[in-house]
C-alpha cells in the first residue's frame, strides 16, 4: 500500500574539508551563494547518493532497481517495459493505454521512479512520473570559504604521443623525458566546514500514483542517514548525516475518514515546520546557533553548533521523528 501520511523533513549534514557539491561552471568550485556566501547543494546531488545507496544496499534488483544509472542509457529500460506489458509501440508512438502500462511496470520495479519520479517520454513514450519525494537545494547554516588548493601529481599523461601507440612507444617516450617532466601540477578545490540543512517534502496523494509505500519510506530514511558512508572520495573530504527531522502530518478529527485526509493533505504550512531558529526568541520547532563559548563565526566542526529539536511547539496533528543511529530508524519526540 502506498503511503497515507504527509511528511517534510529537515536533513542536516556536513563537509569538512572537501568539496560538497562541486559547480561544473565554476571550475568545479563548491556551489555558494554570491550574495551571502552560504554555501549551495543541489537536489540532483542529494538524489544521486539515495540512489547510490539503494543500489548497493538492495544489490540492484527489482523491485528496488534504480532507474538513473550511471553511464546508460534509460530508452533502454523504457522499451522494456514496453515490451514487458505488449510490445514495442509503432513509429506513431506508444497508444494511451500501452503508455500506461509501461509507466505501470516502471514504477513497480525501480525504486527511485516510485520515489523521485521521472520523465519516460525519451525514447518509446512512456508517459511522465511525478515523485512524491522532492528535496530543496541544501543550504550552510553558515557563509563557507571556497578555496583553490594546488597539488603535484607525482605522474603525467602529457605525452603527446598518438592514442593508438604501443606500450614500448610509451615506455620509450618515458626514458628520454627528464624528471621533472615527469611531473605535473594540478587543483583541489574545498571548504574548510560547512553545516548544511537540506528541505525535503513527501506526498502522500503523489504516493498513490507511483505506489511509494512505507517500505520505500523507510529505505529512503536509511538512505538519508547513511549514503555519505558510503561515498567517500578524496574531493568529498569528510561528509556526514548529522540530523533527520522527520515531520509526520496525522490529522486530529475524531472522524477516522477525516482524520485520514488531514493526515493526506497535512495539518501545518511546511514552512512552520521547517523554518530553523537562530535565537531561542523565535520560538522555532528546530534551533540551530554557535555554541556561546565559540568566540569567531568561523565554526569548524559539528560541536562548534547546539541543536535543539522542541516537539511541544509542533502544530496540532503533526509528530516530530528523530534518526535513532543506533537503532538505525526514526524515533517518535
Amino acid at each position: 500500500m502506498a503511503i497515507e501520511n504527509r511528511y517534510e523533513f529537515l536533513f542536516l549534514f556536513d563537509c569538512e574539508n572537501g568539496n560538497p557539491n562541486g559547480d561544473p561552471d565554476a571550475g568545479n568550485a563548491p556551489r555558494i551563494d554570491p550574495e551571502d556566501m552560504r554555501g549551495l547543494v543541489s537536489d540532483v546531488a542529494l538524489k544521486r547518493r539515495v540512489r547510490n545507496y539503494v543500489q548497493m544496499a538492495r544489490a540492484n534488483r527489482m523491485p528496488n532497481a534504480i532507474f538513473v544509472e550511471h553511464a546508460t542509457a534509460l530508452n533502454y529500460q523504457i522499451a522494456r517495459a514496453h515490451e514487458e506489458t505488449g510490445g514495442i509501440p509503432t513509429v506513431k508512438g506508444a497508444t494511451k493505454d500501452k503508455a500506461k502500462l509501461a509507466r505501470q511496470w516502471l514504477c513497480q520495479n525501480f525504486y527511485d521512479i516510485r520515489t523521485f519520479g521521472a520523465v519516460l517520454a525519451t525514447g518509446p513514450n512512456a508517459g511522465q512520473v511525478r515523485g512524491p519525494v522532492q528535496f530543496a537545494f541544501a543550504r550552510s547554516i553558515h557563509p563557507v570559504l571556497p578555496m583553490d588548493i594546488s597539488i603535484t601529481r607525482m605522474a603525467t599523461a602529457d605525452d603527446k604521443l598518438p592514442k593508438d601507440s604501443s606500450a614500448e612507444k610509451y615506455k620509450e617516450w618515458e626514458a628520454a623525458q627528464p624528471e621533472d617532466a615527469l611531473r605535473t601540477m594540478g587543483r583541489k578545490n574545498l571548504i574548510p566546514y560547512g553545516l548544511y540543512a537540506a528541505k525535503g517534502f513527501i506526498s502522500a496523494n503523489l504516493a498513490q500514483d507511483t505506489g511509494f509505500s512505507d517500505d520505500d519510506l523507510a529505505l529512503f530514511w536509511e538512505a538519508l542517514a547513511n549514503m555519505y558512508d558510503h561515498d567517500r572520495s578524496a574531493s568529498k573530504g569528510f561528509m556526514s548525516c548529522r540530523g533527520l527531522y522527520v515531520f509526520k502530518h496525522v490529522g486530529t478529527d475524531s472522524n477516522p475518514e477525516q482524520r485520514k485526509r488531514q493526515a493526506m493533505l497535512g495539518c501545518a504550512p511546511a514552512h512552520k515546520l521547517l523554518d530553523i531558529g537562530r535565537t531561542p526568541e523565535e520560538g522555532k520547532v528546530i534551533e540551530i546557533w554557535l555554541k556561546k563559548q565559540l568566540k569567531t563565526e568561523s565554526p569548524r566542526r559539528f560541536d562548534d553548533y547546539e541543536v535543539n529539536a522542541h516537539a511541544d511547539r509542533l502544530p496540532a496533528g503533526v509528530e516530530l521523528w528523530t534518526w535513532d543511529a543506533e537503532r538505525g530508524a526514526l524515533a517518535k519526540q
